[in-house]
């Protein structure tokens, strides 16, 4: 049974929207994407600008579960995104999701550790997306934020679990150039890091936290270090 302080958390508005159905966001399931408002950080090329600065959303986490349960047999899964997903406690959620028989995806920045593992460490997450924002060296630069330490940390207990994850960075070429994809690159390699790397494009929608345009600069895929599996997208 939820406590008071429970049920008042599922009554707070922090969905800022929910998208019906996606075959892209988590791979081999057809999911509903679940769009929390706020995030701890604001990287220039961000497209989802209206999301992260958002003060609070359309939704509680009542509507949110009301909604999956018409879908019950017709979804697979169910993404939780952002902005920051984690910002939030999700752990009554996630619970009522899995309860419904949906597998849960989570795409995260990392740096709220603790909820992180608690999600975890009660199997509440079946799938984790980790933004690898930027190399040390340039990680407040991108992101705005001192939270790379934060990041290190939960990076480094997904490959040490037995967690299914995916690493994944944004390129803006006027960003991000092959120094700084291949210090990433060698960050993972030596911390055991096997699965795929995936690199995104930037997505010029006109809408970005730093209004930046595409960028000036090209990258050359073929400057990068081969110690991965890297996949663009």
């Amino acid at each position: 049974m939820n406590t008071n302080k429970e049920n008042n958390l599922l009554n707070d508005k922090i969905v800022y929207d929910i998208t019906k159905f996606s075959h892209l966001d988590y791979p081999n399931h057809l999911a509903c994407i679940v769009w929390f408002s706020g995030c701890n950080m604001r990287c220039d090329y961000c497209y989802n600008k209206d999301i992260v600065l958002a003060n609070e959303g359309i939704y509680n986490l009542y509507d949110v579960i009301n909604f999956l349960k018409d879908r019950v047999g017709l979804l697979d899964g169910v993404v939780l995104s952002g902005g920051e997903a984690t910002n939030h406690y999700l752990v009554e959620l996630c619970r009522e999701i899995k309860n419904l028989g949906f597998k849960i995806k989570l795409d995260t920045n990392g740096t709220n550790f603790k909820n992180l593992q608690t999600l975890c460490e009660l199997k509440l997450i079946d799938f984790i997306a980790l933004d690898y924002k930027a190399p040390p060296y340039k990680y407040k630069e991108i992101t705005k934020s001192n939270k790379f330490n934060e990041f290190s940390v939960s990076l480094q207990y997904l490959i040490s679990s037995n967690i299914d994850f995916e690493v994944r960075t944004t390129l803006h070429a006027d960003l991000l150039d092959e120094e700084d994809i291949n210090n990433i690159i060698k960050d993972l390699d030596s911390r055991g890091y096997k699965n795929t790397y995936f690199i995104q494009e930037f997505m010029d929608t006109g809408n970005n936290i730093g209004n930046i345009e595409a960028p000036k600069n090209s990258f050359d895929r073929d400057k990068l270090l081969d110690s991965l599996d890297i996949v663009f997208r």
